[in-house]
């Protein structure tokens, strides 16, 4: 008996089709949306007449800041904060260097075990920086007093664990400690709000669909800026209060978190505009229970091969041992996933369906 009349015989699984269908026409079965999102098509489009038009108006368009101010004020609707809480950036390294740099000198830093590099090296490699490392499961109860900020993914890269989001807050709020969640392999399709942590950061280019080279930076918690929030450390003219006065001399910061932004990517946030838009149309509770939907569906398949995936409950993410070899016969064939830590890695995302799923769960054979 197949998957699919199994899960419909059973009654606990549906068959889903892709979300947003026209927007997308890979050429391949692409389940790698952990590594990088697909482009929507209004997004290429977008970035088809940016580039057009440098021939004529130089590169960074007739209006630079158009693109990323709309971005920073989609991004903020996702996360449920004012767009004046969020910078924009290109790295989620650089934002995390910021907060690092923000912490007094002899600050224990917190942290999961083998969570991404780009979250944690900032902290391990700053001088005067403490990082203590637990494993993820452990990570509420591992916070204690003198803890000054905890640091974390919320859902795991490597094998798509999703952290306890209230039981870690409620810890660092017991004990004094600030939050700061990596968001990037969460935003666009787990539902969280920005303001329950004090900041988060999300890499756009994979589950939000944009092209590389756009992040962003919310402020939550409840401070209101100033001096609730880090200095301006690499505040350059895109971070001053009025950007067309602020190209010589020192700047007037602005007042808002774009205090903290980076000069934009343009043609990033060009691509990031409309993709940001596409999911903000869908509503991330409804890609929540696609992805989730497809990710259950190849679970229940891999079970039925005799095969095992790392737990990770309710994530959209699927990554199982014993199985990487495969990863290059499924390239072949036109199937994209990825290896991560010798587990083969599996994304579903919301131009995914179950036809997706049956072709990869036939290939493992």
């Amino acid at each position: 008996m197949d998957g699919a009349v199994r899960a419909e015989q059973s009654g606990v699984m549906q068959r889903h089709e892709p979300l947003a269908g026209a927007e997308f026409a890979p050429e391949t079965t692409y389940l790698n949306s952990a590594s990088s999102g697909l482009l929507p098509r209004r997004s290429a489009a977008a970035l088809r007449a940016a580039l057009d038009e440098s021939t004529s108006y130089g590169t960074m368009g007739r209006d630079y800041f158009a693109a990323a101010t709309a971005s920073r004020a989609a991004f903020a609707r996702l996360l449920g904060l004012p767009a004046e809480r969020v910078a924009i950036g290109s790295s989620v390294a650089v934002r995390s260097a910021l907060i690092a740099a923000s912490l007094p000198p002899g600050s224990e830093v917190l942290a999961p075990e083998g969570d991404f590099s780009s979250l944690l090296n900032p902290f391990g490699t700053h001088p005067g920086i403490t990082l203590r490392t637990v494993p993820l499961e452990a990570l509420a109860d591992a916070v204690r007093p003198g803890t000054a900020l905890v640091a974390f993914s919320a859902v795991q890269s490597l094998d798509g664990r999703i952290a306890d989001l209230a039981a870690v807050r409620e810890a660092a709020r017991a004990h004094g400690a600030r939050t700061f969640v990596d968001a990037t392999q969460a935003a666009g399709w787990l539902p969280l709000r920005a303001a329950d942590f004090d900041y988060l950061v999300a890499g756009a280019y994979k589950w939000l669909l944009c092209p590389r080279g756009a992040t962003f930076l919310a402020f939550g918690g409840e401070g209101t800026g100033g001096p609730d929030w880090p200095a301006p450390l690499h505040a350059g003219w895109a971070a001053g209060e009025d950007p067309g006065m602020s190209n010589y001399g020192l700047i007037t910061p602005a007042t808002t978190a774009r205090r903290f932004d980076e000069p934009p990517v343009f043609l990033s946030y060009v691509g990031a505009e409309p993709s940001l838009a596409l999911i903000g149309e869908l509503g991330v509770a409804a890609i929540h229970d696609h992805n989730t939907g497809l990710a259950a569906y190849y679970r229940e398949g891999l079970a039925a091969r005799g095969l095992t995936p790392r737990p990770a409950p309710g994530s959209a993410i699927v990554s199982t041992p014993g199985i990487a070899d495969a990863a290059g016969r499924l390239a072949e064939a036109g199937v994209q996933v990825s290896v991560r830590g010798g587990l083969l890695r599996a994304a579903f995302h919301l131009y995914n369906s179950t036809a997706d799923v049956d072709r990869l769960l036939a290939l493992l054979g």
